[in-house]
């Protein structure tokens, strides 16, 4: 099997445990990120926020 096919396989069983159904994108995570920087959090205080397609859920 080629790195190619092994770190596809890998990501197809990771995305099979994500209630999701799929791999996060990274402008999913950073949009995340930029409304913890920005002004409209201001009023969060100590919330975790998991950025897993509700794998956390389960």
């Amino acid at each position: 099997m080629s790195s190619e096919a092994t770190a596809r396989a890998v990501k197809e069983n990771v995305a099979a445990t994500v209630p999701k159904g799929r791999m996060g994108q990274p402008a999913e995570a950073a949009a995340v990120v930029a409304f913890l920087a920005s002004e409209q959090s201001s009023y969060v205080v100590g919330a975790n926020l998991f950025v897993d397609g509700g794998q956390n859920q389960i």
